[in-house]
């Protein structure tokens, strides 16, 4: 059996976290809140930052991992809790869209601390939202579209409000690694 240490530790709680994160934000999107939001539109970009502090702190490996492991738990429990159309394109989106991320991320590094949790999360919520709603809930007779642009608007607000827990507990991780 595998110690567990600290770095197993963290994957593990934010797998956990990532898979709290997809099953909440499925039932929270059949919930509107108007004409243009859902509740699920402001637990969703959560992901976002799970995976970018992820890949910032224990590498892109890691951060593919913990996109696995909330794609299967968070996938199953969305599809056997709610509805199975809205899990099977949430796991869609999810997959492609946090890949994404990770991916689009790592490659940008090395630039200036904000510039990789921003671009990769505006572009993979852009990719995440055209997916997910035109799989969900094409074909139904509610403003789905509407809905879908209110989402992104979200995303792309809470992508540059995230910027600040992602630096402080970026800041923290290392004064912590620091002081050990």
């Amino acid at each position: 059996m595998w110690p567990m240490t600290a770095t197993r530790t963290a994957l593990v709680v934010a797998g956990l976290a990532m898979a709290f994160i997809i099953y909440i934000s499925n039932v929270l999107v059949q919930m509107p809140i108007n004409d243009w939001l859902t509740y699920g539109t402001f637990t969703f970009p959560l992901a976002f930052l799970v995976t970018d502090l992820t890949n910032r702190l224990y590498g892109s490996r890691n951060a593919y991992l913990v996109v696995f492991v909330g794609f299967i738990v968070g996938g199953i429990l969305s599809i056997l809790a709610g509805d199975v159309r809205i899990g099977l394109a949430s796991v869609s989106a999810f997959l492609i869209g946090q890949v994404l991320d990770v991916t689009i991320f790592n490659k940008m590094r090395s630039l200036a601390w904000w510039k990789a949790p921003l671009v990769s999360s505006f572009i993979a919520s852009a990719v995440d939202t055209a997916i997910f709603y035109t799989l969900a809930f094409s074909g139904q007779d509610w403003p789905w579209q509407q809905v879908a642009l209110g989402d992104f608007g979200v995303k792309v607000a809470m992508a540059l409000l995230l910027l600040v827990p992602f630096k402080l507990l970026i800041a923290w991780w290392a004064g912590n690694r620091a002081a050990a």
